[in-house]
C-alpha cells in the first residue's frame, strides 16, 4: 500500500476516495528509559530508547490507519498526517501518537 504526505500519487489517479483513516497509539515510557534519557541530558547525545519508543509508536499507528484503509477497499492512503503527544503529568511519561490520512484507490 502507498502512504503518502502528498494529496496526490505521481503517476497514478486516484479513482476512488473511500474517507478518512486514523490511527493512535500511546506508549509509556519506563524507568529504565527515564534514567537513561536523563543522563544523555545531562552528558549530550541522542537518547536511543526514546527514539526507538518514538519509531515503535509510529509505526503501530501507521498499521493501524493501513489496516483501516485495506477494509475499506482502498488501496493508499494520501494526506496523511503524523502528530506526537505526551501525555500525563510530570509523574507520568507516556508518548502519544496519532495520524490520519484519507484511504483512496488508485490506478
Amino acid at each position: 500500500m502507498i502512504i503518502t504526505t502528498t494529496p496526490n500519487i505521481e503517476g497514478k489517479t486516484i479513482t476512488q476516495y473511500k474517507g478518512l483513516v486514523a490511527g493512535e497509539t500511546i506508549l509509556g515510557a519506563n524507568f529504565f528509559k527515564d534514567i537513561m534519557a536523563s543522563l544523555t541530558d545531562v552528558f549530550g547525545g541522542r537518547s536511543n530508547a526514546y527514539e526507538s519508543s518514538l519509531r515503535e509508536a509510529r509505526e503501530i499507528a501507521m498499521k493501524e490507519m493501513q489496516d483501516q484503509a485495506l477494509e475499506m477497499g482502498a488501496n493508499a492512503i494520501v494526506g496523511v498526517d503524523i502528530d506526537y503527544e505526551t501525555v500525563g503529568g510530570s509523574d507520568k511519561s507516556m508518548l502519544m501518537v496519532s495520524c490520519s490520512g484519507t484511504a483512496v484507490v488508485v490506478n
